[in-house]
């Protein structure tokens, strides 16, 4: 099994998991063994399909201000948790090919291979949710086919991405793109960072 198959077996049983309760102050029951990549990539999965929900309770145009501060606080704990387990994952990767010879001609990718596995992880999100309009039965002809219509571009971009991170991996492991990683340096949760926090401070 390639690791963009076991990406893609673990994303959609992690989705499966998740709606089993549909709650996000369901505990994670992680089935993978502690700190193994098939954990870190549940894991990963898990926290952005909270954070999916997350994001769905919060447009609620009804919600008490109170509450809906409180969950704009927990998005950006889950938004760091989220930048934080892809850095953690691009260091499996350098670990992976730390002694790989990279040839002279080797060129740098636009992305991680991380970075494009946690786009892979909210494509599961999206194939799942649209799959779920597809099948409402109070919606109309239109909706559907539309939905539809929207889920089949879904699935042909899974196919596409999956594709690229295979072959961005494989360059990787050949020495024909060099792998070079930057921490995201998020500021606006860094006391230190933050205008706003570091003025409270004076």
């Amino acid at each position: 099994m390639t690791f963009i198959e076991l990406s893609n077996q673990i994303f959609n049983e992690s989705v499966l998991d998740y709606h089993k309760t549909d709650n996000v102050d369901a505990p994670i029951n992680n089935p993978y063994e502690f700190k193994t990549i098939e954990y870190y990539l549940y894991l990963k999965n898990w926290i952005d399909t909270v954070q999916w929900h997350l994001e769905d309770i919060i447009r609620n145009p009804e919600i008490d201000p109170v509450e809906a501060l409180a969950l704009k606080r927990r998005i950006d704990k889950s938004n760091q948790d989220r930048t934080d387990l892809v850095e953690l994952i691009d260091s499996y990767f350098l670990d992976q090919y730390k002694d790989v010879v990279i040839k002279s001609s080797a060129i740098i990718n636009t992305e991680s291979p991380a970075w494009a596995i946690d786009r892979l992880s909210i494509l599961h999100l999206k194939i799942y949710h649209m799959q779920q309009e597809v099948e409402r039965k109070d919606s109309s002809a239109d909706h559907l086919t539309q939905c539809q219509t929207k889920l089949n571009i879904l699935l042909e971009q899974k196919v596409d991405l999956s594709t690229a991170i295979d072959q961005l991996i494989s360059d990787i492991s050949d020495g024909v793109k060099k792998m070079k990683v930057y921490k995201q340096m998020k500021m606006y949760n860094d006391p230190a960072l933050n205008p706003v926090l570091y003025a409270k401070g004076k």
